[in-house]
């Protein structure tokens, strides 16, 4: 059982309509940083050009057998969690291309997976990477 109070989300959903702006996906690779300074000025530069971030697409690679480099990995991943979120995108998108040691990398991908949720923010993992779990 949740400590957790569920809210009911009907309300605001029924009353959504169309908005006079494009959704678009932003490539994790082409941000210059996930720092909230540099966040700031993105997301209203794109406000401005009429634009609203739907999704973040980032790749992961887990090509290492190695706990502090899946670490490190999950660490940068989690740095592109906090930006979609800061930006207002609805979901990250993470293409794993490549994956060394499945028993090590779903652990890490399964905290993610929460803390992208924490952060409002759904995660999806793509990729031809044999991925456990």
């Amino acid at each position: 059982m949740s400590t957790t109070e569920s809210t009911n989300v009907d309300g605001p959903i029924s009353g959504c309509r169309p908005a006079d702006i494009d959704p678009v996906v932003v490539d994790g690779a082409d941000l210059e940083s996930t720092a909230p300074e540099y966040l700031r000025d993105l997301k209203a530069e794109l406000s401005q050009r009429g634009y609203q971030p739907a999704a973040l697409a980032v790749t992961a690679c887990f090509a290492e057998d190695c706990s502090l480099a899946t670490q490190e990995e999950a660490d940068r991943l989690r740095g592109f969690v906090r930006a979609a979120a800061f930006l207002g995108a609805g979901r990250i998108e993470i293409a794993v291309d490549d994956v060394a040691e499945p028993a090590k990398v779903d652990p890490a991908l399964s905290a993610l997976s929460e803390r992208a949720a924490r952060e409002g923010v759904t995660l999806r993992i793509t990729g031809d990477a044999e991925i456990a779990g």
